[in-house]
């Protein structure tokens, strides 16, 4: 079976994703680690209700360090690594050591609303003020850059014109939580290939 380890900063929604499915035997996966950059941040507290590690690496202490810090704990133990609303940026010798073994989600459909500055509530406001007519979710795997990896799935929403940032990202949450495992699953599965920087499922 193999191990995972997920990345959190917030409330943990697509961290429950995957265990609602590990749980529903949808994904053949165990989580190692649940590592927040935040303290006391809900995700934590999802994780300690099902008996999954958690450790905290505060990105205010740990800074520029933080990804390190993280390869130390996890390098050798564990297969994959799952970013889900992780808002650090992951460099140096993690990315090298874990290629083509992070993946990300991010709400909206990237190259569009995406890189520097671009995360939470302020994606959904980005593409509410563009007037774009369709947005959604990417799953993609986490490389040098900020949202330039792969893109392994993405989801499809419709922008309505009564739409605010809230109610898009309501919308778009929903169908992170279903892209996430869906990614996951095919990934665990040996299905994923990288070529010439674009993703084969096979």
């Amino acid at each position: 079976m193999h191990k995972i380890a997920v990345l959190i900063s917030g409330s943990g929604s697509n961290l429950q994703a995957i265990i609602d499915n590990i749980e529903n035997g949808h994904l053949n996966c165990s989580i190692e680690f649940v590592i927040s950059d935040k303290p006391d941040v809900y995700g934590l507290k999802r994780a300690e209700e099902k008996g999954i590690k958690t450790l905290v690496f505060d990105k205010k202490i740990y800074k520029s360090n933080l990804s390190n810090a993280i390869l130390e704990v996890i390098d050798n133990k564990v297969d994959f690594i799952v970013l889900a609303g992780f808002l650090s940026i992951l460099k140096g010798e993690i990315l090298d050591k874990f290629n083509n073994r992070i993946i990300n989600i991010h709400p909206s459909l990237i190259p569009s609303f995406c890189g520097a500055g671009m995360y939470g509530i302020r994606v959904h406001e980005s593409v509410i003020k563009s007037g774009v007519k369709v947005s959604g979710c990417t799953v993609h795997f986490v490389d040098k850059g900020t949202d330039t990896g792969p893109v392994i799935l993405q989801k499809v929403v419709p922008v309505y014109f009564e739409d605010d940032a809230q109610s898009l990202q309501k919308r778009v949450l929903e169908q992170e939580h279903i892209a996430l495992p869906e990614a996951l699953n095919l990934l665990l599965q040996g299905r994923v290939s990288v070529i010439d920087n674009r993703v084969k499922i096979l």
